[in-house]
């Protein structure tokens, strides 16, 4: 058995997590300042993470492979199972052009690209977001902008900030369930702290999306309706969160805001020509005056539709216990680790959730979709084969930052850092979310990030006298500001889009925003700390 240290470099707890850090700091500094292409700097880092767990940590070189191969078969599945399958769907509504209806029907609902963005990069998105997530929000919402006009950069940059407020609730509460799992909480305890600290996030991002698209001008011309779908989307997710279900709150939240932002008397108005000059490229925004068959049009959302009806099925607790039946849970060859109080890890056991995971039920919707649209079952599989061709540099990037987040939090490195932040004492509610920020910008995943740190969280917590409902819920909230930086959605958002190899210059145009969002969230997270904000806990 291999036990994990905390404290591997001179017995000091300061060094040993700067030496934790290279891995992560290895991708970022080659996709950000290098500019090297994703599925390369991936790869870079495993080496580096590998090294570090060999050399300065003791673990084993055959169970560091080990954990590196575990984190390979969860980049493919679930994570690129669901996106392969969601991009599928896709596809085969642009193969039979219903897409194009689709597009023009969301494009109908106003002329003016800031609210397309609002529309389909927020609400659309966040909808993705609560039925499928890991990765498949971004993908599908920047085809669509693009497919409105937007030029890929921006609309890349829009659907990655824009995956941000309903994260933490994202793919049926995956992520809330999983930190309650974790950390022995309560999950309704759990979720409505969540609710009360995600959703003053989706309160700024529509007023962020608009300034993206249009600059000031856009802030100036489209702030109420921006602000109106940030409040309805707020108080929906917190309501569905607080009072009803934390499985529900996306789609309570993304439904009500796009309701709510379709009422404002504005958003519907044309944009000036200017505008639209300014935001669009200009190739596809003109056919909107095109009128499609009413049938055609109910096909086109046929898709998504049964996306909805599936995931709602599943969550049935019959359906859901009769799916989760096909779960296969066993030992993980050649691994046998320990964490520093000896107690075996987590991950010696691997579940494989066959059925009763996203990318499944998006199968199944999807071979339905093929009969709704027409689609001839050999073009259907020519289409899933396109598909993975298409994300082949993407699954080698998700794959390889797995590979590095498993070596990295089976070797102890990402307990060690999870330490060093736990020792900030009186710092700590300040610095929680920034640990969930960096699980996330390393596993691209809420739900990885909450398994990884939350129970640190709930311990950091009783130690230094804080909430460990506030703790926790701040591990989730902060880990949803590190997903737009996260190589293997940064690689998502260019294989959509069609930049491969431009993964830095998304980086580098999100970080910003991603440090920004942050430094609100961990002051949210202190004040609610103290008597500042603290009655706005439950």
């Amino acid at each position: 058995m291999f036990v994990q240290q905390l404290e591997p470099v001179a017995d000091s707890l300061a060094l040993s997590a700067l030496v934790a850090t290279l891995p992560l700091v290895t991708v970022l500094v080659l996709l950000g300042a290098v500019r090297m292409r994703a599925h390369r700097a991936g790869l870079i880092g495993l080496v580096v993470a590998v090294a570090v767990s060999s050399l300065t940590y003791g673990m084993p070189l055959g169970q560091t492979l080990s954990a590196g191969a575990q984190g390979v078969l969860f980049g493919l599945f679930p994570i690129m199972w669901i996106v392969v399958n969601a991009l599928w769907v896709y596809r085969m509504t642009v193969r039979t052009q219903h897409f194009d209806i689709l597009r023009r029907s969301f494009g109908r609902l106003s002329d003016d690209p800031r609210i397309q963005a609002l529309v389909i990069a927020f609400c659309f998105g966040a909808l993705l977001e609560a039925l499928a997530g890991f990765g498949a929000p971004v993908a599908i919402s920047s085809v669509m902008l693009v497919a409105l006009g937007f030029d890929p950069v921006k609309a890349a940059v829009v659907s990655l900030v824009a995956n941000t407020a309903p994260v933490a609730f994202g793919a049926m509460g995956t992520p809330v369930v999983t930190l309650a799992q974790i950390t022995g909480l309560p999950l309704d305890d759990v979720a409505s702290v969540v609710g009360r600290q995600t959703p003053l996030l989706a309160l700024l991002v529509p007023l962020i999306l608009v300034f993206l698209v249009d600059g000031r001008r856009g802030l100036r011309e489209t702030w109420l309706p921006a602000l109106v779908c940030g409040i309805a989307f707020a108080g929906a997710q917190f309501a569905a969160s607080n009072y009803v279900s934390a499985q529900l709150a996306d789609i309570a939240a993304a439904l009500v805001g796009a309701a709510a932002l379709m009422a404002v008397p504005g958003a519907r108005r044309p944009a000036e020509e200017p505008v639209r000059a300014a935001v669009l490229t200009g190739v596809r925004s003109g056919d909107l005056d095109h009128e499609d068959p009413h049938r055609e049009v109910l096909r086109a959302y046929v898709p998504y539709a049964l996306i909805v009806a599936v995931f709602s099925v599943a969550q049935i607790p019959p359906v859901k216990e009769l799916l989760a039946e096909a779960t296969r849970v066993f030992d993980w060859p050649f691994l046998d680790v320990a964490n520093p109080a000896g107690k075996p890890v987590g991950a010696n056991l691997f579940t494989l959730p066959v059925i009763a995971t996203g990318g499944t039920l998006v199968l199944l919707a999807g071979l339905v979709a093929t009969v709704a649209l027409g689609v001839r079952p050999r073009d259907a599989a020519r289409e899933w084969a396109g598909t993975v061709y298409e994300l082949r540099y993407a699954i080698l990037t998700v794959t390889s930052v797995l590979a590095l987040a498993y070596v990295m939090n089976l070797s102890g490195q990402a307990a060690t850092i999870g330490q060093f932040v736990a020792a900030a004492g009186a710092g700590l509610a300040f610095l929680s979310p920034v640990l969930g920020w960096f699980g996330v910008a390393v596993s691209g995943s809420d739900t990885s990030a909450n398994a990884l740190f939350g129970a640190l969280q709930v311990s950091a917590a009783r130690e230094s006298g804080l909430s460990p409902e506030l703790l926790a819920a701040a591990n989730s909230s902060g880990g949803v500001l590190g997903k737009m930086i996260s190589p293997q959605n940064l690689t998502i958002a260019c294989a959509a889009v069609g930049l491969a190899g431009r993964e830095g210059d998304l980086l580098r145009k999100v970080l910003p925003w991603s440090l920004g969002l942050l430094l609100v969230m961990c002051l949210i997270v202190l004040a609610q700390s103290t008597t500042v904000l603290g009655w706005m806990l439950p």
